[in-house]
């Protein structure tokens, strides 16, 4: 039986009730794990109170700010984290930003700024954050991200965001290897095109999503809570022997050739 109670989760990334943050934050909640929820604050506090609004009947017990641009908020997350909870079992990682003028148009005329502000916070983070879980995580621990076909595939408009999404996939390899000794397991979702606030800054985004509907196996495309329920068995004792690996969830579209 899946079980993660007397786990400590923090789960990023959560920005409104269509997120697969979110989903995962609810399977992970079912599940009976203990959650900590992080939010990207703004000058007017809108953002915070819109997902602290969202995260209640979840009951977290922590709710932090967690900007990945800025050390010393990740530094100051995590030290609460060991303040609060004294030990972190999972982290879930669902942080990707590219700029919307990098999301359409030709590949070749991705910007420095955009192409260095893309692999930063959609695939460095990542890294980042590891780091400052893995001392937290003395009784071993699961890391979890999202990634998407992108990364492995040409996708049309998906331009930068794919190279981010090869190289988040590499990360998870490379973290596998490194933390694996600690009993720390890294795995990735590849989910099928979702419509969420991120997705909707890539140009054709419903389009996606319908040539899916057509082509995959199930003839659908997935939701928040399948994958949700996909990142809660790769978070428990379950999957104890998975790590290193990209799970695709996405009604079986990655195996179709046409």
């Amino acid at each position: 039986m899946l079980n993660l109670t007397g786990k400590n989760a923090l789960v990023t990334g959560i920005a409104n009730n269509r997120s697969i943050a979110w989903g995962i934050a609810q399977q992970l909640h079912k599940a009976g794990a203990n959650l900590g929820i992080t939010y990207l604050a703004d000058e007017k506090g809108r953002h915070e109170r819109k997902v602290a609004e969202l995260v209640e009947p979840l009951n977290p017990s922590l709710y932090l700010p967690c900007n990945v641009q800025d050390d010393a908020e990740i530094q100051t997350t995590f030290d609460t984290i060991r303040d609060k909870w004294g030990k972190l079992d999972i982290l879930i990682h669902c942080l990707a930003f590219a700029g919307k003028d990098e999301l359409s148009g030709d590949f070749s005329n991705t910007s420095r700024k955009g192409f260095t502000q893309a692999l930063e916070i959609s695939a460095y983070s990542l890294v980042q954050l590891s780091a400052a879980a893995k001392p937290l995580m003395t009784e071993g621990g699961s890391i979890l991200t999202l990634t998407y076909l992108g990364g492995v595939r040409v996708v049309p408009n998906y331009n930068v965001m794919g190279i981010a999404k090869a190289a988040l996939e590499m990360n998870v390899r490379y973290l596998a290897a490194e933390l694996g000794p600690q009993n720390i397991r890294v795995n990735g979702i590849s989910s099928g095109p979702i419509r969420t606030l991120a997705s909707s800054a890539v140009g054709g985004i419903l389009d996606m999503i319908h040539h899916v509907e057509k082509i995959a196996p199930l003839r659908r495309t997935v939701t928040q809570i399948e994958v949700g329920n996909t990142a809660a068995f790769l978070c428990s004792d379950l999957a104890s022997g998975i790590t290193g690996q990209i799970v695709y969830v996405d009604a079986g579209y990655e195996i179709m050739g046409m």
